[in-house]
C-alpha cells in the first residue's frame, strides 16, 4: 500500500525537511517487506490565499483515485501507536492500494473535504505547527512499519 502524505504548503530545506526524509526513508526500507510503501510527500499550495475550499480543491487533485482518505485533525481519534499500525495494516489487508494521509493549512481541513475522509486521527488536544505535524506524522508511519515488522523500535 502506497502512503500519500498531501500537506497544505511548501517546506525550505532545514532540520524538519532533514527529519521527514530521513524518517520516510525508513519507512520505505522496513515496509516494503510488509507491503507498505514507498511513501511520498505531496505538498499543495494556495498561493492566492483563497481559503481551506480553495486549499480543499488542491488537496483533491493530488489525491489518488481510489485512497484511504485519513486526515489529521484536532477532532479525530486518538491513537496508540500500535492502534495506528493496525489499522495501516487494516487497510493494506482489505486490499487498499493507496493510503492519503492529509494535513490541511493554517485553518486547518476544510469541512467538506474532513466529510469525505474515511478516517480522521489526531495528535492530541493541543494544536501542533503544520511543518512539527509532518516531522509527527512520517516518524508514526516510520514507527507502525517496525511494530508490524516486530521490530524492538517501538518500547512499550
Amino acid at each position: 500500500m502506497r502512503v500519500h502524505l498531501c500537506v497544505v504548503g511548501r517546506l525550505r530545506a532545514g532540520p524538519e525537511k532533514t527529519l521527514i526524509d530521513d524518517y520516510l526513508t525508513r519507512f520505505d526500507r522496513s515496509g516494503r517487506a510488509l507491503g507498505l510503501g514507498p511513501a511520498r510527500l505531496i505538498e499543495v499550495e494556495d498561493k492566492k490565499n483563497a481559503g481551506m475550499a480553495a486549499e480543499a480543491a488542491l488537496l483533491r487533485k493530488a489525491l489518488p483515485k481510489g485512497a484511504v482518505i485519513c486526515t489529521l485533525d484536532e477532532r479525530g481519534k486518538l491513537l496508540s501507536s500500535p492502534d495506528f499500525a493496525q489499522k495501516m495494516a487494516g487497510w493494506r489487508d482489505s486490499g487498499r492500494q493507496d493510503l492519503a494521509l492529509i494535513i490541511g493549512g493554517a485553518d486547518g481541513i476544510d469541512p467538506s473535504l474532513r466529510a469525505e475522509a474515511d478516517f480522521s486521527i489526531s495528535f492530541g488536544k493541543m494544536v501542533w505547527p503544520h511543518m512539527l505535524v509532518r516531522v509527527m506524522l512520517a516518524e508514526q508511519i516510520y514507527r507502525a512499519a517496525t511494530i508490524l515488522g516486530g521490530s524492538p523500535y517501538h518500547r512499550v
